[in-house]
């Protein structure tokens, strides 16, 4: 069950409440779901009883005691247990893995895009409309708009980039474009303005440049220096990349060893793994909506993090020999490295199969 499944899943268990009588609500267009929060448990946890809980008329845990016995029933959920004022945490039956892993490798790197069949809706939909950012003259700002032009493409939407200043070494160096130059229109107040750069990226290269002025958020100082050149775990950059490259040359292994990935139940998959993974979707959105590419960078960090560490255990050991559970931690690895490819796609960095 994917999240767009679940989220489906939880908006159809307050359809069944309403038509027997116990809840008086009219049914939201959308649940979220999403990896539970401090105090919680599960795969997923939604706070739809406390959306619900004004209009109903009722406490929110009451209204997540009507819900819950309208969830534990669906194929998929192995159970939903109550936490705090009222959420919902749900954990998956062992298939779950399975389906997200499928819909990941199905996708590639356009898991999460509008176009894919689990994102969330996009909140810039094609409709003829066209989003317009404007920046002041300013390499970061020109990159920060850069990212969030590519992040809202791959949600759907049309841009128009525009700033008051660009010098064209900044795309030879770091791949970014403008649409127009010149200053904003009347009706357009400035969209984009994060915090400068306290000194030139440039000599960072284009990877290391992009990553030091996107992953702090817009109101950040970043840090500009050789500590985003360094190939150690202490750089977050090196993570992402290490953990992408590592998945890559797991692929090339196991075709040496004779099979390929096939996504199926995997006991040991970390449930943060997991979690990060399915969360992919809505970030994306969350990133668009807010106009905030540095949520794709820290989500790409925790991605590389919780997959580092089971990444060794997913290769036969000694004489062993590949089994269907090699082949689904293969799919598994596989799904995080398409995760993390995808995320520094749009962020305008290269994802290499080799470091």
């Amino acid at each position: 069950m994917t999240p767009a499944e679940l989220s489906s899943t939880v908006l159809h268990a307050v359809r069944r409440a309403v038509d027997a009588g116990e809840l008086d609500v009219t049914v939201p267009a959308r649940a979220v779901v999403a990896p539970p929060g401090p105090g919680g448990c599960g795969d997923y946890a939604t706070n739809i009883a406390l959306q619900l809980a004004r209009p109903a008329g009722q406490p929110p845990y009451r209204v997540a005691e009507v819900l819950r016995p309208y969830l534990v029933g669906v194929d998929g959920v192995a159970d939903v247990v109550l936490t705090g004022p009222g959420f919902l945490n749900i954990s998956l039956g062992g298939a779950a893995p399975a389906a997200l892993v499928e819909e990941i490798l199905s996708a590639g790197t356009r898991y999460g895009h509008a176009d894919a069949p689990d994102a969330p809706d996009a909140p810039d939909a094609p409709d003829g409309s066209v989003v317009r950012l404007h920046c002041p003259h300013d390499l970061r700002a020109v990159v920060v708009a850069d990212a969030v032009a590519r992040v809202l493409r791959c949600r759907g939407a049309l841009v128009r980039v525009t700033a008051e200043g660009f010098d064209r070494e900044w795309t030879a160096a770091l791949g970014v474009r403008v649409d127009g130059v010149g200053p904003a229109p009347v009706s357009l107040p400035v969209t984009v303005r994060p915090v400068p750069a306290p000194a030139d990226p440039l000599p960072l290269g284009r990877d290391a440049a992009r990553w030091a002025l996107l992953h702090p958020a817009a109101h950040d100082r970043p840090r500009i220096g050789d500590e985003h050149l360094a190939q150690r775990e202490g750089n977050p950059l090196f993570r992402v990349r290490y953990a992408h490259a590592r998945s890559r040359a797991l692929t090339r292994n196991a075709a040496d060893l004779g099979f390929a990935a096939e996504p199926g139940p995997v006991p040991d998959a970390p449930q943060e793994l997991l979690a990060a993974l399915g969360d992919h979707p809505r970030v994306l959105a969350a990133a668009a909506a807010h106009r905030a590419p540095d949520r794709i960078a820290r989500h790409l960090v925790a991605v590389a993090d919780a997959a580092l560490p089971f990444l060794p255990t997913v290769l036969p050991r000694g004489g062993e020999k590949p089994s269907a559970a090699h082949r689904a931690r293969l799919a598994l690895a596989e799904a995080a490295g398409t995760v993390l490819a995808g995320g520094l796609t749009l962020l305008g960095i290269d994802a290499p199969d080799h470091l």
